[in-house]
């Protein structure tokens, strides 16, 4: 930095503060400290860029100096208890709000005790807080709002918001706040409104915090977690956008959501932010998001559902030991934290592990109780459509869909603990016995299509896959490709040939589209339903024709190898090797010919291909250079060589 001149220290510092430099102040003014260590100009300042770039301990520092130095003066001991209450130090906060003895500080000193009281989750001491104050306080009102948002009382704490900002006018966190209670109302549309709204403002506002430009791809620097950052609402905005798109699961529209706002480096990223990035990039980058959740675990707070979230990660992921541990060694946060129901479904699916029959047990004394909550609410929502208020049947209409997605989850968690065990049969009694509550589920028809499959009964399992293929049937392609497999077999093994043939030219039809628009994205239906067919003739015997089909399905290399193709297509060429080896398949020569050729072009397209996707936390990984389709390809066509002798 240029020195500066004497005479024009004042007129620099507070051009740096004008001009929102509070660290370049802070620079200057630590200088100036350094000669004069009583400057009550130099402490005064500083203070004030300290709580400007929410560092609030150091500015509690500045502070407590002024409050000894200049104890007349009542505006430091207010930031004083101010910057201490900021800082997260709730018992010095409310020690210093008892010397606030101005009779032009008490409102204030009320009003700074009831948010300590909140924020170390004493409600009702906070509440005989407030109703100290003016009713007609908007403070009053803003803060009721808070206490009845806490209190699970939606509707009514989004009424004190709006009349709070019908006082005071338009607050970015009070907007926030309302969104908040539409979220939670599960009103997205409203949430959507007042969080653009937010979002509108913070760009015409203040253009400096380059909102939105990092999704573009654009590299910007820190705009640090400043309080003009703070007052714009814009990173709880972008965090509740993000999360109503990941309810809808648009999972790309919250990603987006995320990289929106304001650029800031990893450090300084809120435990919020923090934890929703590690939620949505958890497919792409597991390892990372189980590094972020376990870190705000062992922060002093941390969002609510952190904990929920990373027990049912663990287990998703099948790391049930690591599940286990966290819960073991965080007792104190289950009751805290922890839903009775969440609890209990964490509990049986860790006795499956140990104990599989106690947990079905568990399982089943779960869903007999949803079974009875939901009889009752379905008897409420007849009783409710007789009296035909719209906002009351959407709210036990809501009410209800959430009972069955609970029964649901433990149902396939039960049916699963038979399906690992290849007990298919069971499978489908289990799901039998739940078509009262389920039979218009999709999630549920699915899941028995795939059993029904399972067991070769192709005639109905159609039944349940096509209307689920039909409903998505103008964009077949978010139908998942196994799916479209599965139901393509069926027609097959049910002589419906000309079915499997129109689906297939369906989704040729689409991926041919998807190419045209985007050149290079690479999309496997079409290659996967041809390699489940191909898999098909092979587990037949018909290797001939199975192995043909596998090859074609994977042209052109450039677009259609990935792990998952190479997954299907390595069975079908090791289960033929086998066979070849006990002398119980022949090949033509022209076929064998077809299968070294196929496997030289793995080779020569998957050197960037990994030939297996790696569990997130794994201690021994696999060598680099061993984990790619070329170098599987080229053992295959070792195992080629050495089966039919064209290596001697």
């Amino acid at each position: 930095m240029t020195a500066i001149k004497d005479g024009e220290y004042t007129a620099t510092i507070y051009k740096l503060i004008k001009d929102g430099q509070y660290v370049e102040a802070i620079h200057i003014l630590n200088g100036q400290l350094q000669k004069h260590t009583k400057s009550r100009a130099a402490l005064s300042l500083m203070g004030y860029c300290y709580y400007h770039i929410q560092d609030f301990t150091n500015a509690a520092e500045c502070y407590e100096q002024l409050t000894q130095l200049h104890p007349e003066v009542e505006e430091y001991k207010v930031y004083y208890a101010q910057s201490l209450y900021k800082a997260g130090a709730y018992p010095e906060a409310t020690k210093a709000s008892f010397v606030l003895d101005n009779p032009s500080s008490h409102t204030k000193m009320v009003k700074l005790q009831a948010c300590i009281k909140y924020c170390e989750e004493d409600y009702s001491a906070a509440k005989s807080m407030l109703e100290q104050l003016p009713q007609d306080d908007p403070d009053y009102i803003y803060n009721m709002g808070c206490l009845l948002y806490q209190d699970g009382k939606y509707e009514e704490a989004c009424k004190k918001f709006m009349s709070a900002m019908q006082v005071l006018g338009y607050v970015p966190a009070l907007s926030y706040n309302i969104a908040l209670c539409y979220y939670n109302l599960k009103n997205y549309d409203q949430a959507h409104k007042y969080i653009g709204e937010i979002i509108e403002r913070g760009i015409k506002d203040h253009p400096e915090l380059s909102v939105g430009l990092t999704t573009e791809g654009i590299d910007l620097p820190s705009v640090g977690n400043t309080l003009v950052l703070q007052q714009t609402a814009l990173i709880e905005a972008s965090n509740l956008k993000a999360a109503i798109e990941y309810q809808l699961k648009n999972i790309k529209v919250a990603q987006d959501a995320l990289t929106d706002m304001p650029p800031r480096s990893e450090e300084e990223l809120d435990p919020v932010t923090l934890h929703n990035q590690a939620l949505l990039n958890m497919d792409t980058k597991p390892s990372e998001g189980f590094e972020k959740l376990a870190f705000l675990l062992q922060q002093p707070s941390f969002p609510p559902v952190t904990f929920g979230n990373l027990l049912l990660l663990y287990c998703k992921h099948e790391y049930f030991d690591l599940a286990a541990d966290v819960l073991a060694e965080n007792a104190h946060l289950t009751y805290k934290f922890l839903s009775p129901y969440m609890y209990e479904f964490l509990d049986a699916l860790l006795t499956c592990q140990t104990a599989p029959e106690e947990a079905f047990r568990k399982f089943d004394e779960m869903n007999g109780k949803l079974t009875e909550q939901l009889r009752k609410l379905a008897k409420q929502l007849q009783d409710v459509r007789l009296v035909r208020e719209d906002e009351v049947q959407k709210k036990a209409l809501q009410e209800y869909d959430l009972m069955q997605e609970k029964y649901i989850v433990v149902l396939m968690a039960q049916a699963k603990i038979y399906w690992n065990r290849e007990n298919f049969q069971m499978v489908e009694k289990i799901f039998r016995k739940s078509v009262e509550v389920c039979n218009e589920d999709d999630t549920w028809k699915l899941n028995v299509a795939h059993v029904l499959f399972m067991q070769n009964k192709y005639k109905e399992a159609i039944g349940f896959y096509e209307p689920i293929v039909k409903k998505h049937y103008d964009n077949i392609l978010n139908v998942s490709a196994v799916v479209l497999a599965n139901l393509c077999v069926s027609y097959i093994m049910t002589n419906q040939n000309e079915e499997a043939e129109e689906l297939m030219r369906k989704i040729e039809k689409e991926e041919e589209q998807i190419s045209y628009d985007d050149p290079d994205k690479k999309v496997f239906h079409l290659c996967i339903v041809n390699l489940v067919i191909g898999t098909l003739y092979c587990a037949k015997g018909n290797y001939d024709f199975g192995i043909s089909r596998v090859i074609k399905s994977l042209e052109p290399y450039n677009k259609k190898l990935g792990t998952d193709t190479w997954f299907y297509a390595k069975r079908c060429f090791l289960s033929l090797l086998e066979n070849m080896s006990k002398h119980m398949v022949m090949l033509r020569d022209a076929v064998v010919q077809e299968c070294i050729q196929f496997l030289e072009h793995c080779e020569a397209y998957g050197k960037e291909v990994p030939a297996i996707i790696e569990q997130p936390l794994e201690e021994i990984h696999t060598h680099i250079g061993k984990n790619t389709v070329t170098y599987e390809a080229r053992l295959l066509k070792a195992l080629f060589y050495e089966v039919i002798g064209w290596n001697k």
